[in-house]
């Protein structure tokens, strides 16, 4: 049985939480290269480039992409043969703490939903834990920024609904959504489960590199569907219009009751970050 110590867990998610906030993964800057290259409207390739702009100064000086450095959701998959010497839970929360500290990074979380004092360290964080086979540990910081998250949508469909009733779901919370969530945006969906099962799905979509599609054809050609139906919307970048309003989504499912077709979209906007490091 492999041990790991809470200390190296705190350390881990502490460089995970600066890393994540300063430097974008290489599926999203290709995206982004590609389409302020590709973009046909003069406006919005100007605002693209001035992205990009932005993009290359936080990576040159490791500032913060943006300045809404998020609520650090932080999915752990975690091995069943695996000792955790210390607290694990408390591990992770001292993590986001020194990070956020470290990295002179924007505190933004409240303690209490109504009474909204903030807690000065960006804690607690939003800790997802899934026991798999083996002896690692492999963690993924992934900062949300609440402009683009207060986007999302969950809807619980009849299954008579269908495919075309997911397809207008999603688009129809991009077209809502507008300017809104900084786009270009990039999308997480879910499909099944329950009512809370889908949330999750749809968060855990954003994991996955947009350029690498579901590995079921029916749902890597409903990706594809769905990307030229929300792109076809004309929003564009920052909402000045242009061919380039969604970066990419994703796609998780779940087995689901028979009278039920839970969706859920969570709504990244194009700084959408993660960084993972395998302990």
């Amino acid at each position: 049985m492999k041990t790991i110590s809470a200390v190296e867990i705190t350390q881990t998610v502490a460089r995970l939480s600066i890393q994540a906030n300063t430097h974008l993964p290489p599926d999203i800057v290709a995206a982004l290269d590609r389409t302020r290259r590709d973009e046909p409207w003069p406006l919005a390739r100007e605002t693209l480039g001035l992205l990009w702009d932005n993009l290359e100064l936080a990576e040159e000086k490791s500032l913060p992409i943006c300045q809404d450095t998020g609520m650090a959701c932080v999915f752990v998959e975690l091995g069943q043969d695996v000792h955790i010497e210390g607290n694990f839970e408390q591990a992770v929360h001292e993590g986001v703490r020194q990070g956020y500290g470290e990295g002179y990074l924007r505190k933004s979380i409240v303690g209490d939903p109504l009474r909204r004092v903030n807690t000065e360290d960006n804690t607690p964080a939003a800790i997802t834990l899934r026991l798999v086979p083996g002896d690692g540990c492999r963690i993924t910081v992934a900062p949300k920024g609440f402009g683009s998250e207060n986007m999302s949508r969950l809807g619980m469909l009849k299954p008579a609904d269908g495919v075309e009733g997911v397809k207008n779901f999603v688009v129809e919370t991009v077209r809502l959504a507008g300017s809104n969530p900084c786009p270009p945006i990039v999308l997480g969906v879910g499909i099944g489960g329950s009512f809370d099962k889908v949330a999750y799905l749809a968060k855990h979509a954003l994991l996955r590199p947009i350029d690498q599609p579901n590995p079921d054809p029916f749902y890597a050609d409903l990706e594809r569907d769905l990307l030229r139906a929300i792109n076809a919307l004309g929003v564009g970048p920052q909402g000045f219009g242009g061919q380039t309003t969604c970066l990419g989504l994703s796609i998780e499912t779940a087995p689901t009751h028979v009278a039920g077709l839970p969706v859920a979209v969570n709504v990244s906007c194009h700084v959408t970050r993660r960084a993972t490091a395998t302990l």
